[in-house]
């Protein structure tokens, strides 16, 4: 194994593909090889008309990611890009790709994490057959544990829907696909920034594909996605901060288009509806661990709420500060409102918005507590209405944010 840093290993020398299959990575030699082969198998078998290739958009890992990736057999070239020792970051993996496919000339990009069990060759076909038939965006649609994936639950997908009108279930599904035209648009894209380097990425996407005005389409995907899963109250890390912040940021950048929209409307879905049989895992929550980081908020961020939110909201959080876990109920409304707040302020009061990324998490903390409560005796299907029905409420308190957002814009 040589030490020398390569930026791409292109062993076929391809120079131009119609499809691409990009696998982001960073520290995955020993998963990376199944993505790829059930990667190489759907190429075969639903595009083997098209010219295609395999690329693995890797941080430089130490961990041989690159030969695991390089030594999979395949029938589809591979190609390896990456990022300059020490750079790490998902979207910086993303700009590498944006330009390497721009070079091929690609017309189709179908993207899938490197952690997938549960990947099909029809995951290919799904995510990649809407883009040769007019769609530009196609966001994944599968069956997840109902506490599974609850940034997506409880901000991405409410705050998505409410501010730009279109549903998109997994607006930070991490599998998806997405048409040649759209790639130029990422690539040409000013609207950047650390959050967005690293795991902003996806909602930076799924955000200019709407905001561009973009064909999009949701791909049943067939089977539940089982990747690594974690309890919602453990290892938040850096992803909280810099998806919701690239939410919020975001807010600023589109605030023409999002002001002007009232309701939302369903996004297309490709391939069958959800009559999905296969459960997917569990993933076990310590409640007691989300109630304690949730009144530990009140010791360390109580100053930063009693800025940023108007004073009734505060006062109401004061009111649920006292329950206990069984009774315990953080209400929808008042969490759109903190959410909406929390936009308002990022980035337009001294606060540093670092700051006030990390005062929202013990309120996340409460919130995913309060729907764990809600739902456990409700089935995904019943659970899935459940989030439905906080969306209409985050669409039905939209005024409340456009009124605070005017304010804000007056202030000098």
């Amino acid at each position: 194994m040589s030490d020398i840093f390569e930026k791409e290993a292109n062993p076929e020398n391809i120079e131009r593909a119609r499809m691409v299959v990009c696998i982001p990575s960073y520290k995955e030699a020993d998963s990376i090889a199944y993505p790829v082969s059930q990667a190489d198998e759907g190429l075969r078998k639903y595009f083997p008309e098209y010219e295609s290739v395999i690329i693995n958009c890797d941080n430089n890992s130490p961990d041989n990611t690159k030969q695991a990736f390089l030594d999979t057999p395949t029938k589809t070239p591979k190609i390896y890009l990456s990022t300059a020792p020490g750079v790490k970051g998902k979207g910086n993996n993303f700009r590498n790709l944006f330009q390497k496919v721009s070079d091929l000339k690609a017309k189709a990009v179908v993207v899938v994490d490197a952690d997938l069990k549960s990947i099909t060759p029809e995951w290919i076909k799904h995510l990649g057959e809407p883009l040769f038939s007019g769609f530009s965006y196609v966001a994944p649609l599968y069956i997840r544990h109902k506490y599974d994936g609850t940034i997506t639950k409880g901000i991405a997908y409410p705050m998505t829907r409410a501010l730009y009108g279109r549903r998109v279930r997994q607006p930070i599904g991490g599998d998806f696909g997405f048409s040649g035209s759209l790639n130029q648009v990422y690539l040409e894209s000013t609207i950047w920034d650390e959050s967005v380097a690293n795991f902003g990425i996806d909602i930076w996407m799924t955000t200019l594909a709407i905001n561009q005005k973009m064909k999009i389409c949701q791909a049943f995907m067939g089977r539940p996605k089982i990747h690594r899963t974690k309890d919602p109250g453990a290892d938040l890390g850096p992803m909280f901060r810099q998806v919701v912040g690239t939410i919020f940021s975001m807010m600023g950048h589109f605030d023409a288009y999002w002001t002007r929209v009232r309701n939302s409307r369903p996004t297309a879905i490709y391939g069958f509806g959800l009559g999905e049989v296969e459960m997917p895992p569990k993933v076990g929550v310590n409640r007691e661990n989300l109630i304690d980081q949730f009144h530990r908020g009140f010791e360390t961020h109580s100053g930063i709420w009693h800025e940023i939110l108007t004073p009734d909201a505060y006062r109401k959080l004061i009111e649920i500060k006292g329950m206990r876990v069984p009774e315990f109920n953080f209400p929808t409304d008042l969490w759109a409102r903190i959410l909406f707040d929390t936009a308002v302020s990022y980035g337009r009061v001294t606060i540093d918005t670092d700051q006030i990324m990390d005062s929202l998490i013990p309120l996340y903390f409460g919130r995913t507590l309060s729907f764990v409560l809600r739902t456990e005796k409700m089935s995904i299907k019943q659970a899935e209405e459940a989030i439905e029905e906080d969306c209409a409420t985050f669409e039905r308190a939209k005024p409340y944010l456009l009124k605070r957002w005017k304010e804000k814009v007056k202030t000098p």
